[in-house]
């Protein structure tokens, strides 16, 4: 079974541990596929992801939205303890930038 429009995001890499390659799906986090190429590694997690899709529709569960389909606002709360929050607020002031824009910074690096 192969998923049509399939927009789900997928990893593979190497597996020290098991000596393959092993690929992931981030929206299906239990789900994952061990491999000796990194194509086959993907092909099957990518069954794997559609059997289970299969399964939930059948049992009438929501499916997980693709995380490239999802719409972001560009907002989230972060806490921080006061000490942090403060040496952010010096370094925003003493480079004349928002505290918003220090984050920013930090967080692309």
């Amino acid at each position: 079974m192969v998923l049509k429009n399939d927009r789900y995001t997928y990893r593979v890499t190497w597996s020290e541990e098991d000596s393959e390659y092993v690929a992931l799906c981030a929206e299906f986090p239990s789900s994952s596929w061990l491999a000796k190429t990194p194509e086959a590694a993907l092909k099957g997690v990518k069954k794997v992801v559609a059997e289970v899709i299969s399964d939930m529709k059948s049992n009438d569960e929501s499916v997980p939205e693709p995380i490239a389909c999802r719409h972001y606002s560009g907002k989230f709360m972060v806490r921080v303890p006061p000490e942090i929050h403060r040496n952010l607020a010096i370094r925003a002031a003493e480079s004349g930038v928002s505290l918003n824009r220090v984050v920013s910074s930090k967080l692309s690096q």
